[in-house]
């Protein structure tokens, strides 16, 4: 019999409403509108993943057209891409919501822009480090498109519209791996002629973001004022009417931080507690793995003949695996409850051995393999991660608690970069730093299995005085269904 778990409050059955009340704007929208809203959302979020020369960037900078050294990649220039990300992550959050999105998303637009001019451009140190800057901050904005489409159209449409933006986006980056390296080993292209037309990709990008319909309302900073709008009864609109609807000055700083501070208290839930320290720990070494992997392949296969550079040929692949890993994980149907900590550990340990092997190996065709799993992996978890940690909570705590975990993820991956990668650091070259990413994902798993025998036996011993009341459980609980995993948001980033 297939576990159970408590359904989400945004899922539960919700009183019928009388036949007269008025429906949200985005409900009474034409259904030709849309589905070209539909259409365009998407063309849009596959357009702008097609940059063919973004896998064969580490080969570029290390080859004759930029010729930099492994050290000035390694220590100088890549640890710029943590500190941007950090610096600009909370303000291009909250610039997303006050600004309704399409700002932020044209900003995302012309940093694309600004980083293949660089890249076409720039010969210094300095240009390619300010490249890094721009990368950071189409990392950060990201979140505008992903967030976009929940303030775009109804709520019976969220779960329809995420799935089709997120295909939208894993077939973009897929094509545009694919594409790379046809023309890379095909075609015979240069490096630096895929950034010209990585170039153009982009620029048209930045067209199609201008013809995007800006939302009238976001989740925190312009909420609907129509009383009978659905979409006004949230936690948000809840908190400000206890409020008592007195002082107008400074309502959302106090819901903000009313929200804050119920974040905090959720910590207190075990399921939610540990798949959020899953995101915070493993989510910092996956993306460190991913900024220096090319490198790596670099180090362990040098070659001049880039006919030989299969970088996106095997960007490809694993985004194509992590899709797969991720649909497959909405078909895992166990007790979390009882074996989160068990599985967490047992994936966290296999790829630190992937680590070890990427590592160790000589043959780059092992560590291509190696690498490939290791993201399939990570994208296995990641949409039971969203739903272990959204299923309880409103919209807007959700994007907080996310907002919250993503941040102090990538503080705790800007202190490893400062330590490890970064030349008034230690400053080691790719190799120890894979043995230190092996290390610390090797200790996750440790700790993970620990938890995992713990709970084991906390369970085996409460197991036995609560059997004989068995029978009354199903009359202690709420109404239930199947587990049900959602979608991770989709995203990219550059080794």
């Amino acid at each position: 019999m297939a576990p159970r778990i408590t359904l989400p409050s945004c899922c539960r059955a919700m009183p019928k409403k009388d036949d007269g009340a008025k429906k949200p704007a985005s409900e009474t929208v034409p259904d030709q509108r849309w589905k070209l809203q539909v259409f365009y959302l998407c063309f849009y979020g596959f357009m702008t993943q097609i940059r063919p020369g973004e896998s064969f960037i580490t080969p570029y900078l290390l080859g004759p057209d930029q010729n930099f050294t492994k050290a000035e990649v390694t220590n100088v220039i890549t640890p710029v891409l943590s500190y941007s990300y950090l610096a600009v992550l909370v303000p291009i959050f909250l610039l997303t919501d006050y600004l309704r999105y399409k700002p932020v998303l044209v900003l995302q637009s012309l940093s694309h822009i600004s980083i293949w001019l660089l890249l076409v451009l720039g010969t210094s140190v300095l240009a390619m480090q300010l490249m890094e800057f721009f990368y950071g901050i189409t990392m950060a904005a990201r979140i505008a498109y992903s967030s976009y489409i929940f303030s775009l159209v109804a709520p019976s449409r969220y779960q329809r519209m995420a799935s089709y933006s997120r295909s939208a986006v894993l077939m973009g980056v897929f094509t545009s791996s694919v594409l790379g390296q046809l023309c890379v080993t095909l075609g015979g292209v240069s490096f630096l002629t895929l950034n010209y037309v990585s170039l153009g990709f982009v620029s048209f990008g930045l067209v199609l973001t201008l013809f995007l319909e800006r939302p009238r309302r976001s989740l925190f900073f312009n909420r609907p004022g129509a009383a009978g709008d659905e979409a006004a009864s949230t936690e948000l609109v809840r908190m400000a009417e206890g409020d008592g609807g007195g002082r107008a000055r400074g309502w959302r700083d106090a819901v903000l931080c009313r929200m804050l501070r119920e974040v905090g208290a959720l910590a207190r839930q075990p399921q939610l507690r540990l798949w959020s320290l899953w995101w915070i720990f493993n989510s910092a070494g996956y993306y460190l793995m991913l900024y220096y992997a090319h490198i790596l392949w670099n180090e362990i296969f040098p070659t001049t003949d880039n006919r030989r550079v299969y970088n996106g040929g095997v960007d490809a692949a694993s985004t194509l695996l992590g899709a797969i890993a991720s649909f497959a994980a909405g078909y895992v149907k166990i007790r979390w409850t009882l074996w989160s900590e068990l599985v967490i550990g047992v994936v966290t340990a296999f790829q630190a051995g992937l680590l070890l092997l990427m590592n160790s190996t000589t043959n780059i065709w092992l560590c291509y393999v190696a690498y490939v799993l290791f993201r399939g992996s990570y994208q296995f978890l990641v949409p039971i991660a969203i739903f272990q940690i959204a299923t309880s909570l409103s919209k807007e705590l959700c994007a907080l608690v996310f907002g919250v975990n993503t941040f102090f993820g990538t503080v705790l991956k800007t202190i490893i970069t400062v330590i490890v990668a970064d030349k008034r650091g230690l400053g080691l070259s790719v190799h120890p730093q894979f043995y230190v990413y092996f290390g610390y994902f090797a200790l996750l798993a440790v700790v993970y299995l620990l938890a995992a025998v713990g709970v084991g036996i906390r369970h085996s011993r409460r197991r036995q005085p609560e059997e004989p009341a068995l029978a009354k459980e199903p009359c202690q609980l709420p109404v239930e269904i199947p587990a049900q995993e959602k979608s991770p948001e989709a995203g990219t980033v550059r080794a």
